[in-house]
């Protein structure tokens, strides 16, 4: 069967129709906030100045989802966050706008009917379901 009968697209498995649920997003945000205060440990303390672990997620985003359209806590929740026009990567700078857009809190608070937030339209992203 070729990939194109198949669904799957050149970053990974086909997505599903239905958009994730809230729980599966946050529950993927919060492994990698988790990750984000271990990593920012190794040279600041978390716990008393509050923006390195901000700035490891800014740039987690970044790589991890401009490279392989997952971040660590996705793969795990099982979503990825894809290109709203042809489901491939959104690239380095498109994931760097949509984490800076995230660190700010309040665009994903912002959804339309497809649950995307500010920071997904802006970045013409959107988060969708892993079939494993």
């Amino acid at each position: 069967m070729s990939d194109s009968a198949s669904g799957a697209t050149a970053t990974g498995p086909a997505p599903a129709s239905d958009p994730p649920g809230l729980a599966r997003r946050t529950g993927a945000l919060v492994i990698d906030w988790l990750l984000c205060v271990l990593v920012a440990g190794l040279f600041a303390d978390p716990a008393r100045d509050g923006w390195p672990p901000v700035l490891v997620l800014v740039v987690e985003y970044a790589i991890f989802l401009g490279l392989f359209a997952q971040t660590p806590g996705m793969w795990l929740a099982r979503i990825r966050c894809v290109s709203d026009i042809d489901g491939g990567r959104i690239g380095v700078p498109r994931a760097l706008v949509r984490g800076i857009l995230l660190a700010l809190v309040v665009p994903p608070l912002i959804m339309d009917d497809r649950r995307r937030g500010l920071h997904d339209r802006a970045a013409g992203s959107v988060v969708v379901a892993v079939n494993r």
